[in-house]
């Protein structure tokens, strides 16, 4: 029986500043104590002091690259892990952020001074109670070599493989429990890091440039360049630590075990937009069966180029079945090819493409918009399909992000595979 917990926010405001780790840019910024059940608040006091931008997933900016960015109104918040790790791991639920810039200041390349900084203000307990986030079912989003696994537990725990696969950081693992006296002393104080050859690369690309052997441990042949290793492991410890950043994205505290491997900030960010959609599928307006109507109300292909008739086994923004009954009727079999049919492949592609249109337009923040094709990978054609054939499709989600989506499918008449490809979506308003 799981022991009921309060919310938390800090005692008083506190203050930080410092550079910017990619920007370089001289940064303030301000903490104050939260109300219950308010969240984690950010807001741009250079822009638009009134408004005021939950840190959730939806609103993070998915345009960043190497560091995790929250959009505020016309600007952004870039690099805000460290602090949302600091949040989740000293379990404060609500706080109101006041950010003069664009980047959160990088200090020492740690959440250590986040840390204090909230422990000397206090943190304090608040008249409500926690609100968790528990999944009954395994969540997991894979990258080839790189993957991510949440599984059902009583409290959250992380284990972690680094495996940069070269020769200047072996290979690193960990793996421990969440509380806020283990983030504070094993996690908080492990800085951010690169290899040599990334740090070149990264200051060649307009990152990076706040970033130096002082903040950034940079690794040589196992070492890091002019500094020393708080620990033998610093870097895998700052990947958890970053990891837990981008966690508390899905707008509360998690209960599971992640196992991680290799994972990064884009990974990390799918699994948890993989989370908040695994809630809303319990809570989903949608049948698991659709038919042709429930279909126009989704996506907007209307006939003669509705290629689907039904969709089964629908699981909105993570998979989904879908059916077309092949006709000699079929328009298209006017002139492809007289005498003896066979379906288009263009057409069977794009039939199992409106099954993945039907799973991203079916998310809350997607309904209205339109789903247009960007890139068509690994595209190949096993066998024709000809008049009387059921085609079945087997679309899933690979990767969903807040414009951006990717889907693969597999379409069937029978057991017989007679198609497969991955299709990447751009979701755009109407």
């Amino acid at each position: 029986m799981n022991v009921v917990v309060k919310q938390k926010t800090i005692g008083k405001t506190v203050g930080f500043e410092g550079q910017g780790l990619h920007t370089g840019n001289l940064a303030h910024f301000k903490v104050h104590p939260g109300s219950p059940n308010s969240g984690i608040m950010f807001c741009r006091t250079d822009l638009d002091p009134s408004l005021k931008v939950k840190a959730v997933i939806d609103n993070v900016c998915c345009d960043e690259a190497r560091q995790t960015a929250l959009i505020i109104g016309k600007g952004i918040v870039r690099t805000i892990e460290h602090l949302m790790a600091t949040f989740h791991g000293l379990g404060i639920d609500n706080a109101y952020v006041e950010v003069d810039g664009d980047e959160l200041p990088g200090m020492d390349g740690s959440a250590r001074d986040f840390v204090e900084g909230f422990l000397d203000a206090g943190i304090v307990e608040q008249d409500a109670e926690r609100r968790w986030i528990e999944l009954e079912e395994p969540v997991y989003v894979d990258a080839g070599d790189q993957s991510l696994v949440l599984l059902p537990s009583s409290h959250l725990s992380v284990s972690y493989t680094l495996s940069y696969r070269h020769e200047d950081l072996k290979d690193q693992f960990l793996a421990l429990r969440v509380l806020p006296e283990i983030f504070e002393r094993e996690l908080a104080p492990a800085r951010t890091f690169c290899l040599k050859q990334e740090a070149e690369y990264l200051l060649a690309q307009g990152f990076g440039k706040g970033a130096n052997v002082t903040n950034t441990l940079v690794f040589e042949k196992n070492v890091p360049i002019d500094n020393l290793l708080r620990f033998e492991n610093e870097a895998c410890r700052h990947k958890i630590m970053d990891l837990l950043g981008d966690l508390l994205l899905a707008g509360g505290f998690i209960r599971g075990h992640v196992i991680a491997n290799r994972s990064g900030h884009a990974l990390n960010l799918d699994l948890v937009r993989k989370i908040v959609m695994a809630k809303k599928d319990d809570k989903t307006d949608l049948p698991a069966v659709l038919g042709v109507n429930e279909i126009q109300k989704i996506i907007p292909h209307r006939y003669p180029f509705l290629f689907v008739d039904r969709i089964e086994e629908f699981s909105p923004g993570v998979r989904a079945v879908g059916y077309k009954q092949v006709s000699i009727n079929d328009y298209f079999f006017q002139g492809h090819f007289p005498g003896h049919p066979v379906m288009p492949g263009v057409l069977i592609i794009e039939a199992m493409a409106q099954v993945g249109g039907v799973i991203m337009l079916s998310k809350p923040e997607n309904r209205n918009k339109i789903a247009y094709f960007m890139s068509l990978d690994s595209a190949k054609f096993r066998h024709p399909v000809v008049p009387g054939d059921e085609l079945r499709m087997e679309v899933s989600v690979k990767k969903i992000r807040a414009r951006t989506g990717q889907c693969e499918g597999r379409a069937y008449v029978g057991d017989k595979l007679v198609c497969e490809a991955e299709v990447k979506f751009a979701v755009v308003e109407p």
